[in-house]
């Protein structure tokens, strides 16, 4: 069904109108799932565009897409999209920053603990001293990532840790918004073995003391890099700061698609918003900007790798992921964070005179708004 953009606005307009606790009748649903296809398919066109206008754009595998030095893509990427990572190890609840494209913003101060002395692992619970028996019973990952929320704020808890998985030869990455890095505790993490640190550094837009935090981090820790939701903000603070991050010596900028929750949504309301495979909701502002940013690099032959960590990278790590745990053919966890379409969300785009369909069709009788649609 090649519904059209003004039929698709006047079904939404009438679905964002409806109780959130009414569902939909299946020719509605058609009508629903018509739209968001239609939306998908023009902005992936959009998308092929930008791509083509990249230089020596490279994949990994055909799963991801990056341009730059080959040596420099984070090989935590590499297990994330090609072994059996990503394997996510949870300690710390709390986060000393508030950003608007947070999973969990408005919701900071709620979120539940591991446990004092705990550490979550594939979703169960040890204590430090757990680690060889974890280690003697189970299939070690390709590698592991400390996610949840900023450990920055305990970071003296993680050195042990880190050192144990270190001399199980197990590769690891760690996420931080780098405020409350020092010369001391990137130190500490280098000598603990730790490979990998990623700085968020949208969520201080570009602040210089986190700047400074990553040049300090590559003198002990072998691979750093940016990795951050790429808004309008961001790219703004970045290309004014652009001289100074390379200079920092790092090896990756990954370029992550935001996505949306219940959470951050409303923060991004009003925006041209596409759902990918029936799962992610994005800004698409949020990709566009990324491939343009990949182009500058690649025109300037930025000593980096920067890659495009976007909703199809994400989509095929989940595939990745679970045909490594003998998942059956096409399974996933691929889904929408939603408890059903946000259908008033996708009224901006529907409204907006620049974003065209590829083409569009009368509806079918029985699917027009004068019909009864069952």
């Amino acid at each position: 069904m090649l519904i059209s953009k003004a039929d698709a606005l006047t079904w939404f307009t009438f679905f964002a109108e409806l109780p959130e606790d009414e569902p939909l009748l299946p020719r509605q649903q058609e009508i629903a799932l018509a739209t968001l296809a239609q939306i998908e398919t023009a902005e992936e066109a959009r998308v092929d565009r930008l791509k083509a206008d990249i230089p020596g754009l490279k994949s990994l595998n055909g799963r991801s897409f990056y341009v730059g030095d080959d040596a420099r893509f984070p090989k935590g990427c590499r297990s994330c999209l090609l072994g059996t990572g990503l394997s996510a190890v949870r300690k710390t609840n709390r986060c000393n920053l508030r950003c608007p494209f947070c999973y969990d913003y408005g919701e900071m101060d709620l979120q539940p603990p591991i446990g004092s002395g705990y550490w979550e692992i594939g979703g169960t619970k040890f204590r430090e001293s757990d680690l060889d028996l974890l280690l003697s019973t189970s299939k070690k990952p390709t590698g592991i990532a400390y996610v949840y929320l900023e450990p920055f704020m305990e970071i003296e808890k993680y050195y042990g840790v880190i050192a144990k998985f270190h001399a199980a030869g197990i590769y690891q990455h760690m996420y931080t918004n780098g405020t409350l890095a020092t010369e001391e505790n990137l130190r500490a993490l280098g000598e603990a073995g730790l490979d990998e640190l990623r700085f968020n550094l949208g969520a201080s837009l570009c602040a210089d003391s986190v700047i400074e935090a990553i040049a300090t981090a590559k003198k002990h820790i072998p691979m750093v890099g940016i990795e951050t939701p790429i808004t309008p903000e961001f790219c703004e603070s970045f290309c004014e700061k652009l001289p100074a991050v390379l200079a920092t010596g790092l090896d990756f900028m990954n370029c992550a698609e935001l996505h949306l929750n219940p959470n951050n949504l409303e923060n991004y309301f009003g925006e041209n918003l596409y759902q990918y495979r029936q799962g992610y909701l994005s800004p698409i502002s949020s990709h566009e900007l990324t491939l343009k940013l990949m182009r500058r690099a690649a025109e300037e032959a930025w000593p980096i790798a920067v890659h495009d960590c976007c909703n199809r990278t994400k989509f095929a790590r989940d595939l990745n992921l679970r045909a490594h745990e003998g998942g059956w053919f096409g399974a996933s966890a691929w889904g929408m964070e939603f408890p059903c379409i946000p259908y008033a969300a996708f009224l901006p785009i529907l409204s907006d005179p620049d974003f065209a369909f590829l083409r569009e069709e009368p509806l079918p009788e029985g699917y027009r708004p004068q019909d009864l649609v069952l």
